[in-house]
């Protein structure tokens, strides 16, 4: 670990210059998908970032430790962040607080409407609880700006009662400190791809917030490293996701002092699998999620994972990727919401079997 961290400040030094919180996120492997690969036409690798060690892992927790350097290093007892109903953000940004010995105050934001108590109550939902985080709702569906303000009235709130409260905004108009997490992924992938000596042609990984895409791009770049990274839209359309990764590109490669040089070609997005939209399965996402449980027993989640390989395997069903090509697929965890959707995928699962 020690020496995979210093290979990476070295190719990557401004990150060394950032403040950091401890969550234990120690390099993840990278797994041959031998069956899957061969099902499909493609040598598919998979960088494991399910695996982390922070309940029940995911991309979230490279993001994290950048988000939450900064509350370090002040008096920090409290922590605060929205996200949908069943986000994985927010789960483990509760995780971490009870890691780091903070309270968590979370807003759970509706925008996926689904009444069941499986989408509800269980999943990421039952987990904030167990991890004993304070949970509040908002009714402001899609509007991020609007639930970026109600969650500074709820630090506002904090403070009145004596807390020292730190906000993670995630909203487009705050600086995307967890980017830096995927820049480091990018270098962590990159050596450990090299020493195996299985760089690939391509690289596939959700967009959705934008950090984990842009954020490996701008890593990839900063050194040297020109694989196509294609980001599978889950919440926005194509054109909309362009202009957001675009920004998130400039404002990280600010972060990492202007290391990567990337032009508007690098940044790839797809929305062909992105319908009926955010949180809501298709039948390329339920494929998606059956072929990799019942071809590798990889686990994916129905939002971001499900929706990443399912547009992976369009990507090669319409010759984006060709035949024999090598592909990295980033698996961002999220396993728990897919107990949020056992209902769908119980019934889902009976037809294709």
């Amino acid at each position: 670990m020690k020496e995979m961290s210093a290979e990476i400040f070295r190719l990557l030094p401004a990150l060394e210059k950032q403040a950091i919180a401890d969550l234990n996120m120690q390099p993840t492997a990278i797994d041959d998908l031998h069956r899957m690969g061969n099902k499909l036409g493609i040598h598919l690798l998979a960088k494991r970032d399910d695996t982390s060690s922070l309940a029940m892992g995911g991309n979230k927790v490279r993001q994290l430790e950048y988000y939450l350097g900064p509350a370090k290093q002040g008096d920090t007892d409290t922590v605060l962040i929205t996200g949908a109903v069943q986000s994985n953000f927010v789960r483990l940004c509760a995780a971490a607080a009870a890691k780091l010995g903070w309270r968590a105050v979370v807003q759970l934001e509706k925008r996926v409407s689904k009444d069941s108590a499986s989408y509800n109550e269980s999943g990421n939902v039952l987990l904030n609880r167990l991890l004993g985080a304070d949970v509040h709702y908002f009714d402001g569906g899609e509007d991020e700006v609007a639930a970026d303000a109600n969650l500074d009235k709820l630090a506002e709130a904090e403070r009145a009662k004596g807390y020292h409260p730190y906000v993670v905004h995630l909203g487009i108009k705050h600086p995307p400190l967890g980017g830096l997490g995927y820049a480091q992924c990018a270098v962590e992938s990159s050596l450990q791809l090299q020493a195996s000596n299985q760089m690939p042609d391509h690289v596939v990984i959700p967009s959705g917030s934008g950090l984990t895409h842009a954020g490996f791009l701008v890593g990839a770049r900063a050194i040297g490293w020109d694989v196509p990274v294609h980001g599978i839209c889950v919440r926005r359309n194509a054109d909309q996701q362009r202009k957001r990764i675009c920004q998130r590109v400039d404002e990280i490669n600010l972060l990492l002092d202007g290391a990567a040089s990337i032009v508007g070609s690098d940044v790839l997005v797809d929305d062909s699998v992105l319908a009926p939209g955010y949180g809501q399965m298709n039948q390329e996402v339920i494929n998606a999620i059956t072929m990799s449980a019942r071809l590798e027993a990889l686990l994916l989640d129905p939002v971001y994972s499900g929706r990443t390989m399912a547009g992976l395997i369009d990507l090669v069903e319409r010759g984006v990727i060709a035949k024999g090509e090598s592909v990295l697929f980033i698996h961002t965890g999220g396993l728990p919401g897919i107990f949020a959707y056992q209902d769908e995928l119980m019934s889902s699962v009976e037809r294709v079997s």
